[in-house]
């Protein structure tokens, strides 16, 4: 649901603020290694009952993750491995904070809701691959009531009134496998429509006449720019 609403004008109000860090020398790399590092401290501090402390990692945690992407973009170095860095920390970082969840409950609850945190993490996995598989496949799987930016304002309600916090895992829980299907079924439609079969072109050669080819570096840039449009 953010991606789909204002995603865009969060990117573009975060660029100067990625183009400030940048001339400080602050990679984007460095930026998502530190979000990884506050969601450690983020599962340590709600996984020994300091919720508040908690609270305030997670807030930390999500601030590097909006960032990276923009020092990235302000830098230049935007690339396949940044993309895939900052997907595969994406996850680390739920896995931290959900077994930070997982590992309070193991110690202030007899029952088992320690099970809990942990189906919240599974579904938000699925989530995630029905996303990255889908995209592979050359089909759009964003969207969704509940994805990671709303499962973090979710989680830091339920960490900012601790006895709400088993209570708001239950409507996340909810929610993501809402997501999970919303995103099942638009790949689906997607998926099941006929696409047309490409049509076949006849080559004409010309004897008389030999075709001028552009340099390469031309035809890359002409490429390349097509692409960023």
């Amino acid at each position: 649901m953010f991606d789909g609403n204002w995603r865009g004008t969060v990117d573009r109000a975060l660029v100067p603020i990625g183009a400030s860090l940048r001339r400080t020398g602050i990679s984007a790399d460095v930026i998502t290694v530190t979000g990884i590092v506050m969601a450690g401290a983020a599962a340590v501090a709600i996984g020994t009952g300091n919720l508040s402390l908690g609270l305030l990692f997670l807030i930390l945690t999500g601030v590097p993750d909006a960032l990276d992407g923009a020092v990235a973009k302000a830098s230049g170095t935007a690339s396949v491995r940044g993309a895939f860095f900052d997907s595969v920390s994406d996850r680390l970082t739920d896995a931290l904070l959900f077994g930070g969840v997982a590992w309070h409950f193991s110690a202030t609850r007899a029952d088992q809701t320690v099970m809990l945190p942990v189906a919240v993490m599974a579904l938000a996995m699925l989530v995630s691959y029905e996303r990255a598989k889908a995209e592979s496949l050359g089909f759009d799987a964003t969207g969704g009531i509940m994805e990671r930016a709303e499962r973090f304002i979710v989680l830091g309600f339920g960490l900012l009134f601790g006895s709400l916090l088993v209570g708001t895992l239950w409507v996340m829980l909810i929610l993501t496998a809402v997501t999970a299907i919303q995103r099942f079924v638009k790949v689906w439609r997607q998926a099941s429509q006929d696409r047309p079969a490409p049509t076949p072109t006849r080559r004409r050669r010309n004897r008389t006449r030999r075709v001028r080819r552009e340099p390469l570096s031309e035809r890359l840039a002409a490429r390349r720019a097509t692409k960023d449009r």
